[in-house]
């Protein structure tokens, strides 16, 4: 990460939004009142004064002093959408509200994208990984939005998708593994119909929050599956409502410093948060303070904030799993209810039983296999924007893809895997089916990618392979069977095509063998074989700054201009 000046010319150099874009909303100001730089506020207004920073309809990842707007909020719908996940589950003793709460709950349809990615066979044991896309929207569809949130103006905008984190939970329920993306990272939406009204989104190149004003937060997970190439089983979306009362009912989170921080400066920049060196328990104020602040932390960029976010939710999910908190049943109903009235949720998770089940995979993680990690990125060339780092972030996604925990241990599986056997079916007798899954909702199918293979495996002499006419969306190529023993034939086919070891999988579900050409092998009849693909990547690359979820010593490193 390039580091910079509080005022950098970096920061000079980007785009500055219109008014319109930056909406004034970077509140949750305890009256609901308009930010500090705004007409008629003033300092004896009081709630929480404005972290002076972000939002915009681009995004605007800034570094240095430039404003930017939204990120206050945005860190108590993180909380709130986490608790949401761990918590709301928990309220299982006060079952005969049921009903009730599952009113509560708003639902919409999981994808907007078209036909999108295909969804994972299940392993050997019939286990499938879990992929949920966790949002947080600025939305002010109520008054109470409009009074956590501020902005009165913007009531009738659409909301924004401030807040993105994949949390993926392993097949055998092992490890977690969360991946954020900086809001204005520049993608690809693809094309989206609102399901209300059924206006038609075409596919454009944009921040990635923007996807939610496509009609929804389908067509915000129909971006992430065209990004990643990760399937994603369900999204959840939180909005302001119920946000202030979860963070309150927490009781306190502990967090450090590791120098005295006044995030304040001269020009009313800052989030207010003082502390003094050393772990304190913070809540309430003190806790949006903590994770507003971006002036004082690291180098006053929002990727010091996330750092800081990640923090705050390990060590409240620590407090959670220890069981010192919310053990009172009244406490649990009354953040049930804030929960489900705040959440947002796709028709396949529709129900309090669904999200009480869910809760329940999730409390089967240790907290030291929980991983969060930042995409690795990087500035465009003109600076204005952030984009995917080449390598690194594709390398991270490959993981999410692979089932392979971000922190590396599950190396030690690997190094107790018997040696690969050998095949045991002459080549002229295995019976192979080719597919395309080249079906990319962005690039559209490459047509005939089965038809061009099965003619290359027959002349490897594989005559018994065919071809399966259905079109299918894959982002890697994959050989998977049922049978143990036809490894070693799927591995003498992987290599007899140049493709990775990674590619043969083991599945409850298949039927025979059957190889799906993926988006990663959309032209010619030989692999595009690419380093690094015979030794496959086993944790997280450095650039995506991973932080264990029981590393109780890590400390927020304090900018000296903002120290006292």
């Amino acid at each position: 990460m390039r580091q910079s000046s509080v005022r950098g010319d970096r920061s000079r150099r980007r785009r500055e939004p219109d008014a319109q874009e930056l909406g004034w909303d970077d509140g949750l100001y305890a009256d609901g009142g308009l930010p500090p730089d705004a007409p008629g506020w003033t300092p004896a207004d009081g709630g929480v004064p404005p972290e002076d920073g972000d939002a915009s309809a681009d995004g605007g990842h800034r570094k240095g002093g430039r404003p930017r707007r939204g990120k206050g909020r945005k860190v108590l719908r993180w909380t709130a959408l986490s608790l949401a996940v761990l918590i709301v589950g928990g309220a299982g003793a006060g079952y005969w509200y049921y009903e009730h709460l599952n009113a509560n709950l708003r639902k919409a349809p999981r994808s907007l994208g078209g036909g999108g990615l295909k969804k994972p066979d299940p392993n050997a044991f019939g286990q499938s990984p879990l992929n949920i896309l966790l949002l947080g929207s600025d939305g002010r569809n109520s008054a109470e939005n409009i009074k956590l949130g501020g902005a009165r103006q913007d009531a009738d905008r659409k909301p924004l998708a401030d807040v993105q984190m994949l949390l993926h939970v392993s097949a055998d329920r092992s490890n977690m593994s969360v991946i954020s993306i900086p809001r204005d990272t520049r993608v690809t939406i693809p094309q989206c119909t609102d399901p209300k009204t059924h206006q038609v989104y075409p596919q454009t190149s944009a921040a990635i929050n923007q996807s939610l004003q496509h009609g929804g937060p389908g067509c915000t997970l129909a971006t992430w599956q065209e990004l990643t190439g990760v399937y994603i089983d369900h999204f959840m979306m939180v909005d302001f409502s119920g946000v202030v009362s979860m963070a309150d009912a927490i009781g306190g989170v502990p967090v450090c410093v590791d120098n005295n921080v006044y995030s304040h400066d001269s020009k009313g920049h800052g989030s207010g948060l003082k502390l003094t060196k050393g772990t304190h328990s913070v809540k309430g104020v003190q806790a949006l303070q903590w994770l507003r602040t971006r002036y004082g932390f690291e180098d006053n960029t929002d990727i010091g904030r996330a750092k800081a976010q990640h923090m705050y939710m390990n060590s409240m999910v620590r407090q959670l799993k220890q069981g010192t908190k919310l053990t009172d049943p009244g406490q649990l109903r009354d953040l049930a209810e804030a929960a489900t009235k705040s959440l947002t949720v796709d028709d396949g998770l529709d129900t309090v039983k669904k999200l009480y089940d869910l809760g329940g995979d999730l409390n089967r993680v240790p907290t030291k296999r929980i991983t969060m990690v930042t995409m690795p990125w990087q500035y465009s060339a003109d600076e204005s924007y952030v984009e995917p780092k080449p390598g690194d972030a594709e390398a991270t996604f490959a993981l999410l893809r692979n089932d392979t925990a971000l922190d590396g241990k599950d190396k030690k599986k690997k190094k107790k895997a018997t040696p690969d056997p050998k095949a045991s079916t002459p080549k002229g007798e295995l019976k192979v089916v080719v597919q395309n899954g080249t079906n990319s909702t962005v690039n559209g199918p490459v047509s005939g990618r089965a038809a061009v293979i099965q003619q290359r495996l027959a002349g490897l002499g594989y005559g018994a392979a065919g071809t399966d006419p259905a079109l299918t969306t894959q982002a890697d190529t994959t050989i998977t069977y049922r049978d143990k023993g036809l490894r070693g034939d799927a591995l003498a086919l992987a290599k007899a095509l140049g493709l990775p070891k990674g590619a043969v999988r083991e599945s409850s579900s298949a039927t025979g063998m059957r190889l799906v050409i993926g988006n990663d092998w959309r032209t010619g009849s030989a692999y595009p074989k690419t380093s690094g693909d015979d030794k496959s990547a086993d944790k997280a690359p450095d650039s995506a700054d991973a932080l264990n979820g029981e590393d109780s010593k890590a400390c927020m490193k304090v900018n000296p201009q903002y120290s006292f």
